[in-house]
């Protein structure tokens, strides 16, 4: 076959219609062959002889979709200097955009003798290595259309491609577990039922499958072991057909969107599958080692490692810096996805040492027109020096934040903290984002994620019970600020049934009444146990799976009816920051947006909030202090709300406020369990809250009828099932 000049970008393999275009950057090589491969696994070689700024290049006529294809990379062998070239080591192009098969872990694939890394190993490694795949770029996108849902008004759900859909018995079989399955009816209409408005997903970049673990009959569930940033994860697709991902998973974004949700996408980008100096040679190792990873300056033989995986990506070098933008956009434009979320982001921020946010990468996502225009959360740590940036992200960023789970978990634990940072969390943690500009809905709160224990374990579970990841306990965090309350694991006793569903409640509550962007990790609505593994990576089984047979349909419809309260009610997604400023004058009293009061029904003091006085509370939100406009322009009203915490053991009385400008309140949701009120309560009267739940309350609405018909909401002891939430009554014209 002829081989012609072709073009230096874009990297990776490009097909025309006519041909592939085959683009390899390369500093440090003397030599590159591009690899074809037959249906029979023969291979045939061509010399990429063209080559212009580092970028090996070539164009093969009649080369199209369907293609398996690697690189053969020649140059020196010098660990001791960085370099890493070996010939004899079939490499995975880093711009695949689809790849074929899995790593089988023979010695071959790796670059010494196993007992002497020092050693060079010679071995051919093709037979046993995965290999990228020429794509159709050609998709029937129809009238697809980003849903762009601003921040102030997403609901994201944190979930895994086949753990979501594994188990789920309205899935046909021959698709569970994939991205058809994301995208089947069942999925889409539980989600649109939760009011989700974008799905992360966890990693679906093609990740490699740790040796370790398979040893041990594990897997790498989870995904954070990235190979090929540009290809969607082969096993998820339905069909193993080759190439097949790409078109699946464009068409799941393409149902997704049709029914209004994001897709957001959990990318990894800190480091690669390949490990440190004892990891093998898949791609950018054996393509230019020096370019693409971090290394110690002192010894060139040993990788840094900010991630506890083994390397770290150099997001120092111009080379490696393309690799991610050019990964970022493709998503964007030829995926159609809406975002993304940086694992350990922090990473990305080492220029040098030190974490800086305004390391290169930042300002080339700043000044990108297609980048910077969807969603950016970022995981704000990483396990190195410094690596805890909660608060520190550029303006544009947002920010899972951890302080946030942190405190609203002690503090429904009844652990003694500070009011003050409790408060803060729940009105948007200003003290972390209004200096540098930001936004309340740059918090992305959250009380479990994928890491750590399920809503169920948390509150069922001391200690975490991770023996099946066959690391003696090791693994996974200690610290849970969970608690079992009074059994560890299953029961059948009542009363701490009825604690835990309580519990379930409260967190689900405080989430979606807190400002920011509440984030739900998946089978949290319904009760989903890990049995207290409280780290499933590499649990690619029933402990992850959700069990759909197991459903808490009645936890369903309160998360459900939380949402749509939220979504009703701007005034729990405010776009600014509370400043305790009078906004209006009512009933002769200029009132303050936000006011904190004590269970006497008095207004917070100044030494109120040290006083150790820190396991019940109440605020008021003024329904007309949101400093906003609307999409038409128009100012933004809302009804006022009061909630009521109580994170202690003993009921409590709270007074409600009796001063000029407070209206009577309908109870909407009590998690305590009473049933809500028939009868609204005024100024000056007593509610019970009892231990360890919450109290919302909505400024009392009055119907054409003149019949409070404003609430329907029955709340059994055991689950707390808000029934309905009605839409809030007309606001009254400004006058009347």
């Amino acid at each position: 076959m002829q081989t012609w000049p072709g073009s230096t970008y874009p990297l990776g393999a490009t097909f025309d219609g006519n041909g592939t275009n085959f683009a390899l950057f390369s500093e440090g090589a003397d030599r590159v062959e591009l690899c074809l491969f037959d249906d029979d696994g023969e291979e045939t070689r061509y010399d990429l002889v063209d080559v212009d700024a580092f970028v090996w290049h070539g164009f093969l006529p009649n080369v199209g979709p369907g293609q398996r294809y690697g690189f053969r990379v020649h140059g020196e062998y010098d660990p001791s200097s960085g370099r890493r070239f070996n010939a004899n080591k079939l490499l995975l192009d880093p711009y695949a955009k689809a790849v074929e098969g899995q790593v089988d872990w023979d010695q071959a694939v790796f670059g010494y003798n196993f007992g002497d890394p020092d050693s060079r190993n010679d071995e051919d490694s093709a037979e046993h290595m995965m290999m990228g795949v020429v794509i159709n770029p050609f998709f029937d996108w129809g009238g697809d259309r980003q849903p762009k849902t601003p921040y102030s008004e997403s609901v994201i759900y944190e979930a895994h491609v086949k753990g979501l859909t594994q188990l789920h018995p309205d899935i046909p079989e021959e698709i569970r577990g994939t991205y058809s399955a994301i995208a089947h009816p069942a999925i889409i209409e539980h989600l649109n039922k939760l009011g989700i408005t974008a799905i992360e997903l966890m990693p679906v970049h093609q990740f490699v499958n740790d040796s370790g673990l398979q040893d041990q009959g594990l897997s790498n569930y989870w995904g954070y072991n990235t190979i090929a940033f540009l290809a969607p994860q082969n096993t998820y697709s339905s069909t193993g057909e080759r190439g097949h991902q790409v078109q699946e998973f464009k068409g799941m974004v393409r149902a997704l969107h049709d029914a209004g949700i994001e897709v957001i996408l959990d990318v990894v980008y800190n480091h690669t599958a390949e490990g440190n100096h004892l990891g093998p040679h898949l791609s950018m190792r054996g393509i230019d080692n020096e370019a693409y990873y971090r290394l110690e300056d002192d010894d060139k033989r040993y990788y840094t490692d900010y991630t506890g995986t083994g390397n770290s990506l150099n997001a120092g070098n111009p080379h490696a810096l393309q690799l991610l933008m050019d990964s970022l956009r493709y998503w964007v434009l030829d995926m159609h996805v809406d975002g993304f979320r940086f694992d350990l982001a922090a990473t990305l921020a080492r220029e040098f040492y030190d974490v800086d946010r305004l390391a290169t990468f930042f300002e080339l996502v700043q000044q990108d027109p297609v980048v910077s225009q969807v969603k950016l959360i970022a995981e704000p740590w990483d396990v190195g020096p410094g690596g805890y940036q909660v608060g520190n992200f550029p303006p544009q960023w947002t920010e899972w934040n951890g302080k946030y789970r942190d405190t609203v978990r002690d503090f429904w634990r009844g652990e003694p903290q500070a009011l003050g940072e409790f408060a803060s969390r729940l009105t948007g943690s200003a003290d972390l984002y209004e200096n540098s500009g930001r936004r309340p809905f740059a918090s992305i709160n959250f009380v479990t994620a994928h890491d750590g224990f399920t809503l169920r374990d948390l509150v069922s579970y001391n200690e975490k019970h991770n023996d099946a990841n066959g690391e003696d306990g090791r693994d996974g965090e200690s610290h849970n600020r969970s608690s079992n309350f009074g059994v560890e694991g299953e029961t059948d006793d009542p009363e701490i049934l009825m604690l835990r569903s309580r519990q379930q409640r409260n967190f689900i509550a405080t989430l979606m009444l807190s400002q920011g962007v509440p984030m739900i990790l998946h089978g949290d609505e319904l009760g989903r146990t890990q049995h207290g593994n409280n780290n499933g990576y590499a649990q690619d089984n029933e402990i992850t799976w959700i069990d759909w047979s197991q459903v808490d349909n009645q936890l369903i419809e309160f998360t459900a009816a939380l949402v749509r309260l939220r979504r009703e009610h701007p005034t729990f997604r405010r776009n600014r920051f509370f400043d305790g400023r009078p906004v209006r004058r009512e009933a002769g009293e200029r009132i303050p947006d936000i006011v904190w009061v004590r269970p006497d029904g008095s207004v917070m003091q100044p030494e109120d909030w040290d006083s150790g006085f820190g396991l019940a509370i109440g605020v008021f939100i003024n329904g007309n202090g949101i400093s906003e406009r609307d999409r038409r322009g128009e100012g933004i009203s809302d009804s006022h709300f009061m909630v009521l915490f109580n994170a202690g053991g003993e009921t409590v009385d709270f007074t409600l406020p009796d001063v000029d400008y407070s209206p009577k309140w309908d109870v909407l949701v009590d998690t305590g369990g009473e049933r809500a009120t028939e009868e609204p309560v005024g100024p000056g009267d007593t509610l019970a809250v009892k231990a360890q739940s919450l109290m919302l309350l909505r400024e009392h609405q009055v119907t054409e009828s003149d019949v409070d018909h404003s609430l329907s909401a029955s709340l059994s002891p055991m689950t707390g099932v808000i029934d309905t939430i009605p839409s809030p009554a007309p606001k009254p014209e400004a006058g009347t």
